[in-house]
């Protein structure tokens, strides 16, 4: 490529997806009957149509992880290497008593390199839209490095859920989820220049 091109922005195809930020949508929950796998899939449909960037969901539940302090597992090292090939992330946050779940807090313990000079959104539910816990986790992420962006879609258990358990966010959080996508990317990709 020429420095006309580059100076114009002409590049191949294959710059452009080799240049692509990953982020990965993290499911902070891993109890049976969970509801955060629909919320995921849908913050990854509204990311998809986007194009500017690879998502993923990236499921705990997957990973086995011990708890700290425990014996050494296989799923520790295959956390720290899933989070240090992505970018960014957006955490999808459940607040019970008031705070992230243990999985999610002990899935941020196990790994601490991994996670630094990157940026991350979040999207929660509860009562309250899950806003207790996206501050908690907004503490955390400080302390390990992690740029947590303004934007933040908050869901009801009352007004986004059907008993419960079915997902049938308001059109109104499109617009949120798509803001905290673009304040993710930008800061994704302005870290990476750090590391």
């Amino acid at each position: 490529m020429g420095f006309i091109d580059k100076l114009f922005g002409n590049s191949t195809k294959e710059e452009k997806t080799m240049g692509k930020l990953k982020i990965g949508i993290i499911l902070g929950s891993t109890r049976q009957g969970r509801v955060s796998p629909q919320v995921g899939e849908w913050v990854k449909g509204i990311a998809d149509k986007r194009g500017d960037a690879e998502y993923e969901i990236v499921d705990i539940a997957d990973f086995k992880l011990p708890f700290l302090g425990e014996a050494d597992a296989p799923g520790i090292g295959a956390w720290n290497e899933k989070l240090a090939s992505l970018d960014g992330f957006v955490f999808i946050v459940q607040e019970y008593n008031h705070s992230i779940t243990g999985a999610l807090k002990n899935a941020l313990d196990l790994a601490r390199d991994a996670w630094n000079n990157k940026a991350a959104g979040i999207v929660s539910y509860g009562s309250t839209g899950g806003a207790r816990a996206a501050e908690h986790l907004r503490g955390i992420m400080g302390e390990l490095m992690i740029a947590d962006v303004r934007v933040h879609p908050t869901l009801s258990l009352f007004t986004d859920f059907e008993n419960g358990a079915d997902f049938k966010p308001q059109a109104l959080h499109l617009d949120n989820v798509n803001a905290m996508l673009d304040q993710v990317n930008a800061w994704s990709g302005a870290l990476k220049t750090l590391r």
